[in-house]
């Protein structure tokens, strides 16, 4: 029983690691030609939009690019946290925590 809580604490050590290196990534989506663009960390949390004055004047027009930036940046995040994920083990922490239950 207190193997099984070390392993647990050990693996939510590691998830907690892997959190922390995910959330220093970032990437940025744009729309529109790059006239809006969405910023957002690995931790999937939008850190700045920029928005060309021009755009301004079409409200559903600018809603239609944040939205298609945003979509955009989440895409791109996705595909960095998943190769760091690979990268560093993280994978393997769903597997080893299945493997925990099990016994």
């Amino acid at each position: 029983m207190f193997n099984k809580l070390k392993q647990f604490k050990d693996l939510r050590g590691r998830a907690k690691e892997i959190q922390n290196m995910l959330g220093k990534e970032s990437a940025q989506g744009s729309a529109g030609w790059g006239k809006v663009k969405v910023d957002i960390n690995g931790n999937q949390q939008v850190t700045a939009v920029t928005i060309e004055p021009d755009v301004m004047t079409d409200r559903a027009k600018l809603q239609d690019l944040v939205k298609e930036a945003t979509n955009d940046a989440i895409q791109k995040i996705q595909k960095i946290m998943a190769s760091k994920m690979k990268e560093n083990g993280g994978m393997d922490l769903a597997q080893e925590f299945g493997d925990m239950m099990k016994k």
